[in-house]
């Protein structure tokens, strides 16, 4: 009972949050006038769900433990789901314990990092290096080798099993 109480509150106050920062998140940060892949807005809407749409272009966050990402141990490789391009290998991801897969370390050249300032903090945000898509942000408190954590969102990325 106790541990059943225990997910339900985590889950509540997790879906607040995020709900929250849907609300108060304000314009995205200014991101470069040009990708490798860039669409307008009206075809990113249609190549997207909403929800992939709210994190990728929009800067959303989706509800912790929320993403069928966070169980899944297979080989293989994450790709971002607005370009395909491949972000991270199974043989980096770790549970992390916050509710969203976890990284410590994305593949070469494949993630880029810029300053987040929004809820009145200073983060690291990631996203594609292809075509600028919001996945996440980046934390000092990750395992070794990088000491690094990777914390995406899981709707903002596809998974395909088979060599890492």
């Amino acid at each position: 009972m106790n541990t059943r109480r225990t997910f339900f509150r985590t889950v509540s106050i997790g879906s607040a949050m995020a709900a929250i920062g849907f609300a108060w998140r304000g314009a995205p940060a200014a991101q470069p006038d040009t990708f490798a892949v860039s669409y307008p807005d009206a075809e990113w809407r249609k190549r997207l769900s909403p929800a992939q749409y709210s994190v990728l272009r929009k800067e959303g966050t989706e509800a912790p433990y929320t993403s069928p990402l966070n169980a899944e141990h297979r080989p293989g490789v994450f790709s971002c789901a607005g370009c395909a391009q491949p972000l991270f290998s199974s043989t980096t991801k770790f549970e992390s314990g916050t509710g969203w897969p976890s990284f410590w370390k994305p593949m070469d050249k494949a993630v880029a990092n810029r300053m987040d300032s929004t809820f009145g903090m200073v983060r690291t945000e990631a996203h594609c290096s292809r075509c600028g898509g919001h996945l996440g942000h980046v934390f000092d408190d990750g395992p070794k080798p990088t000491g690094l954590r990777y914390c995406m969102n899981g709707v903002a990325m596809t998974f395909a099993p088979g060599a890492a």
